[in-house]
């Protein structure tokens, strides 16, 4: 692969968008690419978080490649946008806890793909937004959707019909963004932040992450009973007994995901 990156180290999987020279900008092969990455990831039990990079120190990535998109048919246009939504929705959809690691511009499909993440960390330059309805579109890859749920409907509103590009600071004060850095802050505080949850049981995490994730669009006693079903699941798990243990051992429990 050229367009999409892999890197795993110590649980922790880095995806990079590789197209620096392009802002990071998503063309059908890189969707597909990424694609591929996103469903090898959904099955590695080694893998218990995963951060989603740009290439360079511009762009975590500016959406669509519009280069490519006036070159396009309107059948190959609504190709594309089926696509991204997918692998959006598939990253949305991993078990494993996520961050989008906001290094510069994130707009359009770019900051459709950080809505998709479980949490996203910008550095203090970065600035972000939904800017589709200024080239005469709609957020297409989940924008409507995800970002209404995540800060509520009147300021998704705001958001998106005004194609409002946010500073970091503004982004944290929306309750877009999860933490704010400096460039210098930015890989130890993704770290840090990756290595808190790394800390914890990975089944108790993936079975958290699937209770909130689906509670949220269910009633409460629907909620309540996906709650338990996940608790259930780490009920006869190995790392439950382990926390056990080393809570009587007064030690930090090493857990193997089994």
């Amino acid at each position: 692969m050229e367009s999409i990156l892999l890197q795993q180290k110590n649980h922790m999987a880095a995806v990079t968008i590789n197209r620096a020279d392009a802002m990071n900008a998503f063309n059908y092969d890189t969707l597909c690419e990424l694609e591929e990455v996103v469903d090898a990831l959904r099955l590695n039990p080694d893998v218990r978080v995963v951060v989603f990079k740009g290439a360079g120190s511009k762009a975590f990535s500016v959406g669509a490649d519009l280069k490519e998109r006036k070159t396009l048919t309107e059948q190959q246009v609504r190709r594309n946008v089926y696509k991204i939504g997918e692998v959006f929705s598939a990253v949305e959809k991993l078990p494993q806890p996520t961050i989008a690691a906001m290094n510069g511009y994130a707009f359009g499909g770019g900051m459709e793909l950080a809505l998709s993440c479980d949490f996203r960390i910008a550095v203090e330059e970065a600035v972000m937004g939904l800017t589709e309805t200024s080239l005469g579109i709609i957020p297409g890859a989940g924008g409507t959707q995800r970002l209404p749920r995540l800060i509520g409907e009147a300021k998704a509103l705001e958001l998106i019909l005004t194609a409002k590009r946010l500073t970091a600071e503004e982004a944290l004060h929306y309750g877009v963004v999860t933490k704010v850095c400096s460039r210098e802050e930015f890989e130890k505080t993704i770290a840090d932040f990756a290595d808190s949850m790394l800390a914890n049981g990975p089944i108790a995490l993936q079975q958290a992450k699937y209770a909130i994730k689906n509670g949220m669009n269910a009633d409460l006693n629907t909620g309540l009973q996906i709650e338990r079903k996940a608790y259930e699941i780490t009920i006869p798990t190995e790392d439950r007994v382990e926390a056990l243990l080393a809570f009587s051992e007064k030690r930090k429990p090493v857990f193997k995901g089994r």
